[in-house]
């Protein structure tokens, strides 16, 4: 997991402006509930008048508020007035006129009367409180006034001192709207420019919040698919250093899950976390402080409301973990059944195993299924679970928030903010849970990948060797073999030396041996002890980039890959060269069957070589290592698809074209072997002879046999001779 999580700090320049745009986004989403509220409470209920503070009064209205003012509050509230006189033309009524935006409101019919405007410079922080305080004076001392019969829109006022600030300010409010109409200013348009104006700022932030989610998706896929770019690039050059030993600790239908299936995960798994796991704080963290700043008494039902969110997930999740890995298994087994179904059709047909298979791959198939629906049905649950959450939550505020509206404790744009900002903690939490069903199913996929990346490589690249002279030499000295773990040692004292030009042959029964010393030269595999050298150098102070360089193999099984022919030849080859494919085709036989073809040496070659004969792979695949031209030619069983007739002019056509080279020949047929400069013989993991053809079939009881069985008496004799 660590390593995985290493691969972000590349990107953490991304990840901080992503958390910067995030934070900008749930700014912006939380100021969508205050302005509904201020709609309903400001644009609806108080006609669109944001306070108690009446920007324009007559004279005589003005007078009666400062006669009713607390003396302490009367010089205040008259510092942040002026005396405007519509018919005055001198210059300080002029300049109020122009300077002075509020005497707009008063309508040019409405001239004849003289009155107080608010201010430009005027301090509302506290001038709001003391009209408040001085309009419900007016307001108690004018309904004292009106006749009990009479139709009034005063309200009626008990002790003013007793009343909270809430009260306060809407029956100053509503004097204001009073004094507004009775000055013949238009309230309705008022409201209409207030609700236009508040509903256009809303729409912009819905605007900048779509366009700021769209950025912080596009900032967290942009890193997602880097790291799982850079997860993918780093894997499979790890993979490709892996020993025999790494490979055979990982299955190959493991390694490319790992490699795709893993990977996948955790970029799609990256995409939602990087989002939820700051959003969610971020968003939870900003509501709370809302819903204290609105200073209500319904917190604890947000707090109901997430500790039953949070126990909806727990018991949904402490179901869905252990699945998760279960899956990740059953994803493994599939590939390898399915691998292992596809490239052996072949077989399954001769032998009639379809319905074994079959069987096999419905097996894992179905309980991948079974688990995945059962993922799926559990995961099905968290939807309808959260919705009823969320509409409980939201009965329940209504129910008692409409108490306190009626009582006067609330306004009703608090109480739809209040439900705004429940919903966005209650999502806040949901992310933040969300979480918690992702990590999981990432942390699994990770710690997969982990295992690979984190592999320590057996056979590790420690020779500084880059150039080798005298090339050819190849040495064993008292070299022994044994796998991890293993009981029983598979090579054992092995001590043989072949010079340049020199064909060395090495002949033996199946689990002799003869395999592991054709890896162990260029370190596919680490000899237990002893020592290997190449041209008196040991191969492990040989870089292995230089060492592979002077070593190519033939293995037993024929490796072509989907192109061409010519592309099959010349794939060690950074650029092509006609001449050098040419020789190579022709020395390993490949014309008999390329001249064949329409296309030549550009026919296609399907995946695997499956439109080629065995034979014919074997020799694209000699051709192959014939076109590198290395010093060392390994062949490792790679003559056994080939008729006797094909065998035996390769074999020719090598020693008079490869004289130079020093070439290794593994083969279970004597024919194969029997031109060589020396033959080593394998029984049971050691040397029981050494030598050439004559001499083997003379001192070798092994070799005599296994020339009996394959050889006529004539050429034995001739052999003994």
């Amino acid at each position: 997991m660590n390593r995985v999580l290493s691969y972000y700090k590349k990107y953490i320049l991304y990840i901080l402006l992503m958390i910067v745009v995030l934070i900008v986004q749930v700014k912006f989403e939380l100021l969508l509930p205050k302005y509904t509220s201020n709609i309903v409470n400001i644009g609806i209920q108080q006609d669109g008048l944001t306070d108690s503070i009446p920007k324009v009064m007559d004279e005589t209205t003005y007078a009666m508020v400062i006669s009713l003012s607390e003396e302490k509050e009367k010089s205040s509230i008259a510092k942040s007035y002026e005396l405007w006189q519509p018919k005055s033309n001198d210059s300080k009524n002029n300049k109020i006129k122009l300077e002075n935006s509020n005497t707009k409101m008063i309508p040019e019919d409405r001239f004849n009367t003289n009155y107080y405007v608010l201010k430009n410079e005027a301090s509302t922080a506290t001038l709001g409180k003391y009209m408040s305080n001085s309009l419900v004076n007016y307001a108690k001392y004018v309904s004292s006034r009106v006749e009990s019969s009479s139709k009034t829109s005063y309200p009626i006022i008990g002790n003013a001192k007793s009343l909270p600030d809430f009260m306060k300010k809407q029956i100053g409010i509503k004097i204001v709207k009073s004094i507004y109409k009775r000055n013949g200013i238009d309230i309705k348009k008022i409201q209409k420019d207030y609700l236009w104006k508040t509903g256009l700022l809303m729409v912009i932030l819905s605007l900048v919040t779509g366009g700021l989610s769209i950025a912080v998706s596009y900032l967290s896929s942009r890193v997602s698919a880097s790291v799982s770019r850079d997860l993918r690039k780093d894997s499979y050059k790890k993979v490709l250093t892996f020993s025999n030993n790494e490979l055979n600790k990982f299955s190959i239908a493991s390694l490319i899950a790992r490699g795709t299936n893993d990977i996948q995960q955790v970029q799609q798994s990256s995409v939602m976390l990087l989002k939820f796991i700051f959003y969610g704080p971020i968003m939870a963290v900003g509501a709370l402080y809302n819903v204290f700043k609105l200073d209500v008494s319904m917190v604890w039902i947000i707090a109901l409301s997430v500790a039953v969110t949070i126990t909806v997930i727990i018991i949904i999740m402490s179901r869905a973990l252990p699945k998760f890995r279960y899956i990740q298994t059953l994803v493994d087994k599939l590939n390898l059944v399915t691998r292992e179904f596809i490239s052996g059709i072949e077989v399954n047909r001769v032998f009639g195993t379809q319905k074994y298979e079959e069987k096999r791959f419905d097996d894992v198939n179905l309980d991948l299924t079974e688990s995945n629906l059962f993922m799926n049905r559990l995961m099905s649950m968290l939807q309808p679970g959260m919705m009823f959450i969320m509409n409980g939550t939201t009965l329940l505020i209504i129910w008692i928030g409409a108490k306190q509206i009626d009582s006067g404790s609330i306004q009703v744009g608090d109480m739809m903010a209040f439900i705004e900002y429940s919903m966005q903690i209650i999502m806040a939490f949901l992310f933040i849970s969300m979480v918690s069903v992702i990590l999981p199913r990432a942390m699994i996929s990770a710690n997969r990948i982990g295992e690979v990346l984190n592999t320590e490589v057996s056979i590790k690249d420690d020779g500084e060797l880059t150039r080798v002279h005298n090339l050819g030499t190849v040495e064993f000295r008292d070299v022994s073999f044994k796998y991890d773990g293993a009981a029983k040692s598979v090579l054992e004292n092995i001590s043989f030396s072949i010079d340049k030009g020199q064909t060395l042959g090495i002949i033996g029964s199946t689990g002799s041996g003869k395999s592991t010393i054709v890896n162990l030269i260029p370190r596919f595999l680490e000899a237990s002890s002893g020592e290997i050298f190449i041209n008196g150098e040991n191969i492990k102070d040989i870089s292995l980039k230089t060492l592979r360089n002077i070593v190519s193999i033939v293995p037993q099984k024929s490796v072509i890959f989907s192109g061409t022919i010519a592309s099959n030849i010349e794939y060690a080859q950074s650029v092509r060269n006609n001449k050098r494919l040419m020789i190579a085709s022709d020395i390993a036989q490949c014309d008999e069957f390329v001249n064949e073809k329409k296309d030549g040496l550009e026919s296609s070659v399907s995946q695997d070589g499956s439109n080629l004969s065995g034979g014919q792979k074997q020799r694209i695949s000699i051709a192959r290592a014939i076109d590198r031209d290395s010093e060392i030619l390994v062949f490792d069983d790679s003559f056994s698809a080939l008729d006797a007739n094909t065998d035996k002019k390769l074999r020719k056509s090598l020693k008079k074209n490869l004289y130079d080279k020093t070439v290794i020949i593994v083969a279970q047929r004597i024919n194969t072997i029997i031109d060589a400069d020396k033959i080593i013989v394998l029984d049971d993991g050691k040397i029981v002879g050494q030598g050439n053809h004559e001499d083997l079939i003379k001192s070798c009881d092994i070799y005599y046999e296994i020339a009996k069985s394959q050889l006529s008496e004539e050429e034995i004799e001739n052999g003994k001779q």
